[in-house]
């Protein structure tokens, strides 16, 4: 599980591909390598991924095909920078909400604005998974803990805050560009629920 509290911004060194999956050589800040071992789950611009190899600071983690579907990995090449986040222990302040690093969706970025004041982004989610968004509700979005803004249909706003703008890689993207998106569990579970009642209910009338 992680926080959605992003450590650092770290480079990708290389991309290589292979037949059903990549493998992405990313730089850690040698603060994040203490009792790293292979294996280890590590949350890569949101996606939950496993290290595979370590060569000083610099670490290894592949990605399926499926997951560069899923998601934005599949668009970085070397020299881009991903959100990293290690996974959280039990005795960590969660400063942000639980997240599981599975993705959910990928949302457009239709509206950004990198800058103080007044930073934010704006993007457009798949119909399905629109529902599980809230104004005022959590979502991690890159891996990075966010509260929505604002909310109309299946376009939603977040505000940022100039921490967010500086250990984050949002200045890194343009209108047109995908977002990781991961809903909140307990949002889903609920909606979900209520939706099955309302069916029942209707199904009795």
């Amino acid at each position: 599980m992680y926080t959605g509290i992003v450590q650092t911004v770290a480079p990708i060194e290389n991309v290589t591909r292979h037949d059903g999956y990549t493998t992405f050589h990313i730089r850690l800040p040698e603060r994040l390598m203490a009792d790293l071992q292979l294996g280890a789950s590590v949350s890569v611009e949101g996606v939950c991924l496993s290290v595979t190899s370590m060569t000083g600071t610099s670490v290894t983690f592949d990605a399926m095909d499926a997951t560069l579907e899923r998601t934005n990995l599949r668009s970085l090449a070397a020299g881009d920078q991903v959100n990293i986040e290690r996974s959280a222990k039990p005795t960590d302040e969660n400063g942000g909400h639980n997240i599981a690093g599975h993705i959910a969706t990928t949302a457009e970025l239709v509206a950004a604005k990198m800058d103080m004041p007044g930073a934010f982004i704006q993007f457009k989610v798949p119909q399905d998974w629109a529902k599980y968004v809230f104004k005022r509700g959590y979502l991690a979005v890159n891996g990075a803990s966010l509260t929505v803004a604002e909310a109309e249909q299946d376009v939603f706003t977040i505000n940022l805050i100039p921490e967010t703008l500086r250990q984050t890689t949002f200045p890194r993207y343009r209108t047109g560009d995908f977002l990781n998106i991961e809903v909140d569990h307990q949002t889903m579970v609920m909606v979900d629920v209520v939706e099955r009642t309302l069916e029942r209910l209707m199904e009795k009338r």
